[in-house]
């Protein structure tokens, strides 16, 4: 079987969600400003403007280094930041596609919880994501990333067999993005947690990069942020 002639990665902008919890968290609140479910939280202005560099990095690529497929996430965010970076390419862009298989970490009961919540409703999960490691643990309803990594394994074969020799982006969440690193690289934990001291953890509308080299992908850049304004 074949593989796809380019493989594009792009986080989401940010997130409401990106801004609240880390404040929540910080402060030790039981609760956010954000109610709903993860799939609707939407973009910030920031993420908009974030979604908008993305488009114009788009168009600024040659013509036959563009996409000629795109599939997203089917969460609102993600699926907001290419209808925005499309917008700005300022040229004519794939009709995306979705695939359930890209959502984001599904967490099942501690979903929209700050972490002072999870403590006071959960206070047995600390103890079991301690045994379990931060990749095996799986939360009540949840999946762990050795779960994320079997549906993403699964999207690959079937994103080569269907667009083989294509080039293809997708945009996601960062738990995607580095999964799929794992999947593509055949990164066991260790080699995971080795990315993430080097590169950190995947930014909002970084771009990713795997290359056919003629026999599978090859990592062309990973986590890279360099068409973004300043922060």
């Amino acid at each position: 079987m074949g593989v796809v002639a380019e493989l594009i990665l792009i986080r989401h902008g940010q997130s409401l969600a990106n801004v609240l919890f880390p404040e929540a968290d910080a402060q030790g609140r039981l609760e956010v400003a954000l109610s709903g479910r993860d799939a609707e939280v939407p973009l910030t202005g920031i993420g908009q403007e974030q979604a908008r560099a993305v488009g114009r990095w788009l168009a600024s690529l040659p013509v036959e280094q563009r996409p000629e497929v795109v599939v997203t996430s089917p969460y609102l965010r993600a699926r907001e930041t290419w209808r925005i970076a499309a917008e700005a390419s300022g040229s004519g862009t794939p009709v995306p596609e979705t695939d359930d298989r890209l959502v984001d970490r599904l967490l099942g009961e501690l979903e929209m919880l700050t972490r002072a919540a999870v403590a006071a409703r959960f206070p047995g999960e600390a103890a079991r994501r301690s045994v379990a490691g931060e990749w095996e643990y799986r939360p009540p309803g949840g999946e762990s990333f050795a779960d994320i990594r079997v549906r993403l394994s699964s999207f690959l074969d079937d994103l080569h067999r269907e667009h083989a020799g294509r080039r293809v982006v997708v945009v996601a969440h960062d738990a995607v993005v580095l999964m799929t690193r794992a999947v593509i690289e055949d990164l066991d934990w260790d080699g995971l947690a080795a990315v993430e001291k080097a590169a950190g953890s995947v930014r909002n509308a970084s771009v990713s990069r795997f290359m056919d080299d003629g026999n599978s992908l090859k990592l062309d850049r990973y986590n890279v942020i360099d068409h973004l304004p300043p922060a």
